[in-house]
């Protein structure tokens, strides 16, 4: 079983959810070998309860995973906290709605969650939680206390820092860190737009169709990490595609992405 477990669902977060953008990209995502994703869109993105209210009208919910013509979905957000780093929240439709509207109050910057308090929410809405691109410079993790670290179910392998900082250089950083804390790493291409699919996936030993089996298989160690030999041209081309339709779109570019070199 393929499976990417960082990907969003609209091309930024200012952006309309557009059910036609999210059809090309799950039909992409299929053609680039993916059996499934996981939908870790930002938590305070425009509209964020509409995407799954658009969801339930377009695909079957099976009350674990929407099927989108043979891709599974399953549901997740990525949740900014007070610290500067993001983490991915992924488990049960319900318990991602009922964690999310207990944020209202810290969708905007200076008003951020601790990662101790959301990481209580998660623990208590049996969350999978992973930390996002923890060396990213943006948005880091790795300074942050060990003893909460710990309690993250796996670090994410990321296709942009991948791209950024070389396979091996990155791999350096992230491998050693993660074992001294005991946890396990994971591949996210951080997809925003359909052309970084494949770019890093987890191929796992068998079929999960729940979100408490993957968690099983990753803790188990039962999974490998494949990054695509394209991974560069993949990161880039989306990269830059993202950045020539925010400016169709008037939208200016993120900090992070005016600092992404092309």
């Amino acid at each position: 079983m393929y499976i990417d477990l960082h990907t969003h669902g609209k091309l930024s977060k200012k952006s309309a959810f557009s059910p036609a953008y999210f059809a090309e990209m799950m039909s992409e995502a299929s053609a680039n070998g993916l059996d499934a994703l996981a939908l870790t869109e930002h938590f305070n993105t425009a509209n964020f309860y509409a995407l799954y209210e658009a969801l339930d009208q377009l695909y079957p919910f099976n009350g674990h995973s929407y099927e989108a013509d043979g891709l599974r979905i399953f549901p997740g957000m990525e949740v900014d906290i007070a610290e500067n780093g993001h983490i991915l929240l992924i488990g049960l439709r319900e318990n991602i709605l009922a964690a999310r509207a207990l944020l209202n109050e810290h969708t905007a910057e200076g008003h951020f969650i601790p990662f101790r308090e959301l990481l209580d929410i998660a623990d208590a809405h049996d969350l999978w939680k992973i930390g996002a691109h923890p060396f990213r410079a943006s948005t880091p993790l790795h300074h942050l206390d060990p003893e909460l670290l710990q309690r993250l179910d796996a670090f994410d392998f990321n296709a942009k820092d991948i791209y950024m900082q070389g396979v091996e250089a990155y791999r350096e950083l992230i491998m050693p860190f993660a074992r001294k804390l005991g946890v396990p790493v994971i591949a996210g291409s951080d997809s925003h737009q359909c052309l970084q699919y494949g770019s890093v996936v987890n191929r796992l030993e068998d079929s999960c169709s729940t979100v408490a089996e993957l968690k099983a298989a990753i803790a188990g160690g039962r999974y490998e990490i494949e990054i695509s030999p394209a991974l560069p041209v993949k990161v880039k081309a989306s990269v830059m595609m993202k950045k020539l339709l925010k400016q169709l779109l008037g939208e200016a570019p993120s900090r992070e992405e005016a600092q992404t070199v092309v």
